[in-house]
């Protein structure tokens, strides 16, 4: 091979681990989420605290069977 093949070939190795890497450290992030949630953390501070967006911890949430957080008590409109 010449060197751009084994640069090539090594550089593509590499991707492929990273890339391995981080799908584990994903599937650990969603693990801790759905922990969180069931442990009663709402998912406005799930949400601050993963790489998360609110509404794909919902979703999350309801393929899990996880009801939906209480609502907090309604504000005064005054």
């Amino acid at each position: 091979m010449t060197d751009a093949r084994d640069r090539l070939a090594a550089a593509t190795r590499r991707y492929r681990d990273s890339e391995a890497a981080h799908e584990e450290a994903r599937q650990q992030v969603i693990e801790a989420a759905l922990e969180a949630l069931r442990a009663n953390i709402t998912p406005t501070e799930v949400e601050k605290l993963s790489p998360f967006t609110g509404a794909y911890i919902r979703r999350l949430a309801r393929e899990k069977g996880i009801p939906p957080a209480a609502r907090g008590p309604k504000r005064s409109t005054k």
